[in-house]
């Protein structure tokens, strides 16, 4: 259970170095809410796969870690978001493989399985906003 009520982490993503760093404070934040050693690996691979989409598509952007209780559950949640270009065809984004930036193209498909809750918004010219969370 959780001991004290953890602050939300903002992060800001404008260069290679802080997706690491954002992976690092996903894992060390997922520990101190009592995530298995798995879990937490798993999460900062999913706050990886968001911080890496800010940077190589929109340049800057933000990612957010937040403590979250929903009933019994509680879990993280974390938040990524830009002001980039947007997604123009989100079923598509959604398929493994695809990709417009030349990566592999397992982002995003990669970050809904990771994780126990997925939304994404996305509006062509004013950015893009991925929600998710996992249960402990």
């Amino acid at each position: 259970m959780i001991q004290q009520k953890l602050e939300t982490i903002n992060l800001d993503v404008k260069s290679e170095t802080d997706v690491a760093h954002a992976a690092l404070d996903a894992k060390n934040y997922a520990k101190e809410l009592g995530f298995s050693k798995a879990c937490q690996y798993m999460i900062s691979t999913a706050v990886s796969e968001l911080a890496r989409n800010i940077f190589v598509y929109a340049e800057t952007g933000t990612i957010n870690l937040g403590a979250v209780e929903e009933g019994s559950k509680r879990g993280i949640e974390v938040v990524a978001q830009d002001a980039g270009p947007g997604i123009q065809d989100i079923t598509k984004a959604m398929e493994e493989e695809f990709s417009t930036g030349g990566t592999m193209g397992i982002g995003l498909p990669g970050t809904q399985r990771l994780m126990d809750d997925f939304k994404i918004d996305s509006r062509v010219g004013l950015g893009t906003k991925v929600t998710v969370r996992k249960w402990i």
